[in-house]
């Protein structure tokens, strides 16, 4: 097995029954990112009591963890093509549960936070590649149906990380909620020594400057941004927006000489793929201007509960976890884009009506509100992946994958930032956000008046 996996050069999908395992083991690895990247959430108030720190410094458990995520994809994908996806990716697991002992021994918050930033290491380790090992590991006719699985497991994860980091609180110390994904890196780890696909190293010089430079970008403008939507320092917010700014100028020249970039510059001039990811980054802007500031209206304006507002946002990843494989596997019979473009033209028409919602309202129209939601931003998500992973040359599946989990962390702090910033101005909690994020969702519309050629893997 060994030695057939180190000749692999992968043409067309893995042999059944090695297919089945090799998707077993990336479910369980992007359901471990999944629930190590929401479950803190749920024991921050209490991580906050126990380590005697206020909450806004307790948060940095969770940001932190993103942060570094956003910082390393691009760069841990490039380093990916030079020693091989299969073996970054079980690297990173290994990694994840490494730093998952430190989790859970911590004792302070900073020896906390660094366990995270290395827990935020190996996840991105393992996203940086998950994307080209599915494009390997299904035939090319199956693409959509296996990122549209990934999609669910995706949706399911986030769905069940709140109930199970609430049920870990309720019986055990806080430590061990960071210790909740290691079972899916042990099952990941054994599934996919035997079966993930291991497509041939593409040797070359890394490119540590560009490396660098890539994760600098993104920390100092996504902090400044957070910075300036919070107003918790202005000054220093305007200056790290500016560094970033200077830093991305020179990643892009000094990217745009090289033969295979690490800022994925050679597919982003590809107008094919550039208005997908466009889309994407919008579509997660969207999501995120939504999500953060709609339980201040349901509280504030409608009077509901917090067991009914986490009622409410929960039918937007149940509709997903419903949608993506069935998105998925219509994204192998039909136009991508006009599956795509129907899908979101759905979602925007959720966010107007979450827009248009009453004061006075029941939690069932608020519950099929969001769920018109999941369902468009689950027709949508499914054949857009489709379209960047498989529109990608194959030698670049790992760029292309980067790139799109680059984007989608990106639009998530964009979108996060935004309705910050409005709920720090006080109309965060009516309807301009709703109203906002259907203006978002509307230009993806626009982008595909663009012509493009066939979207096919």
């Amino acid at each position: 097995m060994n030695a057939r996996l180190a000749a692999e050069d992968v043409q067309d999908g893995l042999p059944i029954p090695r297919r089945y395992v090799a998707i077993f083991a990336l479910s369980a690895g992007t359901a471990l990112a999944v629930v190590d990247g929401t479950i803190a959430n749920v024991a921050l108030p209490t991580i906050a009591h126990a380590l005697r720190v206020p909450a806004n410094e307790a948060a940095h458990v969770v940001t932190l963890y993103q942060l570094v995520l956003v910082m390393a994809l691009l760069p841990l994908s490039a380093l990916g093509d030079r020693i091989g996806h299969r073996r970054l990716y079980q690297s990173g697991q290994m990694i994840f549960v490494i730093a998952t002992l430190a989790c859970v021994f911590a004792t302070s918050l900073p020896q906390l936070l660094f366990a995270r930033a290395l827990q935020g290491l190996g996840a991105a380790s393992a996203l940086s590649v998950s994307s080209a090992l599915i494009r390997a590991a299904y035939p090319a006719r199956q693409l959509g149906r296996g990122l549209g699985i990934n999609s669910m497991i995706v949706a399911s994860a986030g769905a069940l990380s709140p109930t199970l980091g609430g049920i870990i609180l309720s019986v055990a110390s806080w430590q061990w909620v960071f210790a909740a994904p290691v079972p899916f890196a042990l099952l990941s780890l054994a599934a996919g020594s035997i079966a993930l696909p291991s497509p041939k190293a593409i040797p070359g010089r890394y490119d540590h400057v560009g490396a660098l430079l890539s994760a600098a970008t993104f920390a100092l403008l996504i902090l400044g941004l957070q910075d300036l939507a919070y107003g918790r320092d202005i000054p220093s917010g305007i200056l790290k927006l500016v560094a970033g700014t200077v830093a991305a100028a020179t990643l892009i020249r000094q990217q745009s000489r090289a033969e295979r970039p690490i800022l994925p510059l050679d597919l982003l001039r590809q107008g094919r793929l550039a208005i997908p990811v466009a889309g994407l980054l919008l579509a997660f802007m969207a999501q995120m201007i939504l999500l953060v500031s709609l339980p201040f209206r349901l509280q504030h304006r409608a009077g509901f509960t917090p067991v009914e507002i986490g009622a409410t946002l929960s039918l937007w990843p149940l509709t997903l976890i419903i949608i993506s494989p069935l998105a998925g596997m219509l994204s192998d019979r039909i136009s991508n884009r006009l599956l795509g473009n129907v899908g979101m033209a759905i979602a925007t028409a959720g966010f107007a009506a979450i827009a248009l919602l009453p004061d006075h309202i029941s939690q069932l129209d608020a519950s099929v509100r969001m769920a018109i939601c999941g369902l468009g931003f689950g027709l949508f998500l499914s054949p857009n992946a489709r379209t960047i992973i498989g529109m990608a040359p194959r030698t670049r599946a790992a760029a292309a994958g980067g790139l799109m989990a680059t984007t989608r962390l990106t639009g998530q702090a964009l979108g996060a930032s935004i309705a910050g910033g409005l709920l720090a101005l006080g109309t965060g909690d009516g309807a301009i956000p709703a109203g906002l994020a259907a203006l978002v969702a509307s230009l993806i519309g626009l982008a595909c008046i663009v012509p493009a050629r066939r979207d096919s893997a």
